[in-house]
């Protein structure tokens, strides 16, 4: 709380989390100082191509100020150019900043922090021959999500409840009401907006009918596997794309895939989250399948529009993380991997699992609730959906 920090000794500039998205989106050189303990700066942390950063915690500032050795911290700060400095929530990192620039440097404080970093979310359209396709990311975590409109109806594809408000205030800009609410897969990154949407709007949540199997207990429309939705004049057609979850399902609409975590632009999704290490073979062997036989029905110029990025990936010249299939399959070694190997590859080296996974899950599923901030508290960290990156150096 910010009672526990003193004030700034002078108050520092401050940054905007947007403002820094965008200057990381542009390539601009970043020079960061983090004042949080190492564990937390390990397990997440802004990171990018032109970022340069530095872990220091807290106490360290606070001794300097008493000592008068800020200097000798300063100069430990690796990069060149003005300091941002970041913390969790924006009131440590203000201190800090303030000593830095009481002592002439250059630095400034994120505003709100971390948390302030994870409610960035931004939007972007994707190219799309028969409806109106908008990517949303939350760089915070490497989530993407979707909305279709079409001849004034739309539908959110893998919508996250903290943000719910914005995809309402999005269909109203175009003109457009708000049809379906739809989630690929239970999610264990990110608490669905499924349910927060049917709530608040006249929309329908949908889920395909193999992950309502997994013991979903809301009243969701229970989509078969070659079911259909109609948006305006677009339809949006299932396509089971298991491996991830057993009921991951991706949307076709038009040339564009809403590929969910199935095939990501630089790896595949883990195998895992649903049934532990002891099923995370099986679910592997069912991810290969997807890979080799499901999405071989799809032509190469199919636009993959994934359900997640990592710090590897490149986006597009229009910014948007996209790629044509027939790229992944040149790029991406698991499209030519037979089916051990690549369930060796994908099973042996397996990441950290998202942070309260088992509760997000148990979320979404509605067998427990969580108000608003206790469900972004939980789902703050990095992406974590993603297998060991398979893509070809």
């Amino acid at each position: 709380m910010a009672e526990d920090y003193p004030e700034p000794p002078t108050e520092p500039q401050s940054l905007s989390a947007a403002v820094l998205q965008s200057r990381l989106d542009t390539g601009d050189s970043v020079r960061l100082l983090d004042v949080r303990d190492r564990d937390e700066y390990e397990e997440w942390h802004i990171a990018g191509p032109s970022v340069t950063a530095t872990q220091v915690p807290f106490p360290k500032f606070l001794q300097a100020k008493v000592t008068g050795e800020v200097d000798p911290l300063v100069a430990d700060v690796a990069g060149s150019g003005p300091i941002t400095v970041v913390c969790a929530r924006g009131e440590a990192s203000a201190f800090v900043a303030g000593l830095l620039t009481e002592h002439g440097v250059d630095a400034q404080n994120l505003a709100d922090g971390m948390e302030g970093w994870a409610r960035v979310y931004e939007s972007r359209e994707i190219p799309c021959d028969a409806a109106t396709v908008v990517q949303y990311r939350r760089p915070a975590s490497g989530c993407l999500g979707y909305m279709v409109v079409s001849d004034g109806e739309a539908a959110v594809v893998d919508p996250l409840r903290a943000f719910a408000d914005r995809y309402v205030a999005d269909a109203a800009e175009r003109d457009a009401t708000l049809r379906f609410a739809v989630d690929t897969h239970v999610h264990a990154d990110h608490v669905s907006g499924v349910r927060r949407l049917a709530d608040e709007t006249d929309a329908e949540p949908v889920m395909p009918a193999r992950a309502v199997a997994r013991g979903v207990t809301s009243e969701v429309t229970a989509l078969p596997d070659d079911g259909t939705l109609a948006v305006g004049s677009a339809t949006l057609r299932a396509h089971p794309l298991p491996g991830h979850t057993t009921g991951m399902t991706g949307f076709a609409v038009g040339d564009v895939l809403l590929a969910g975590d199935s095939v990501f632009l630089d790896g595949v999704a883990r195998p895992d989250l649903e049934a532990g290490a002891e099923g995370a073979r099986d679910l592997a062997r069912d991810l290969h399948r997807t890979l080799i036989d499901r999405l071989a029905a799809l032509p190469d110029d199919t636009l993959v529009a994934p359900g997640h990025y990592g710090e590897t990936s490149t986006p597009t010249a229009d910014g948007t993380y996209t790629a044509a299939l027939g790229s992944l399959r040149n790029s991406l070694s698991a499209f030519s991997m037979d089916r051990e190997a690549f369930v060796d590859a994908v099973c042996d080296d397996i990441p950290p699992r998202p942070a309260n996974f088992q509760r997000i899950i148990a979320i979404n599923l509605g067998t427990e609730t969580a108000d608003d901030d206790t469900a972004f508290e939980l789902e703050l960290g990095p992406n974590n959906c993603a297998a060991t990156p398979t893509a070809d150096d």
